[in-house]
């Protein structure tokens, strides 16, 4: 039994290298330890031991690892906040829940977060908020 332990450690380890997320190498460092302890425990054991070793390190380690690695980076927005306090262009009048605006080379229909206010094209305006498809957009 601790050849097939060794093996699906080996496995997980190379499956690892195209994953790079850590969850692999962690069940092959219990697959290792399974096949460690099949020298002198029984199967049941062996299931302990892999489930012990793996679990400690996807609860314990893989988590200190990744912080480690991702210490001081710089936390990338994207999305819909990566818009939101943008600046946007008015390619047609935005006025009453309709009007165009152009943020970052990309067309979004637009509405002005002030009912009140019409914008009128080529205005520079801020993205206050994107509600669906919508960009809520504010005349500075």
């Amino acid at each position: 039994m601790p050849v097939i332990w060794l093996i699906a450690g080996v496995l997980l380890a190379i499956a690892e290298l195209f994953t790079l997320d850590f969850v692999l190498i962690m069940l092959a460092v219990g697959a290792f330890a399974a096949a460690a302890a099949g020298l002198v425990v029984s199967v049941p054991l062996q299931v302990v031991v892999f489930t012990v070793v793996s679990g400690l390190g996807l609860f314990a380690v893989r988590p200190a690892i990744k912080r480690h690695i991702h210490r001081g980076a710089d936390p990338a927005v994207m999305g819909v906040d990566a818009i939101e306090g943008s600046e946007a262009t008015v390619v047609e009048q935005v006025a009453e829940g309709r009007g165009m605006v152009k943020i970052g080379g990309e067309l979004w229909s637009a509405r002005p977060y002030d009912a009140t206010q019409i914008i009128d094209e080529g205005v520079q305006v801020r993205v206050v908020e994107v509600k669906g498809a919508t960009a809520l957009v504010w005349k500075e």
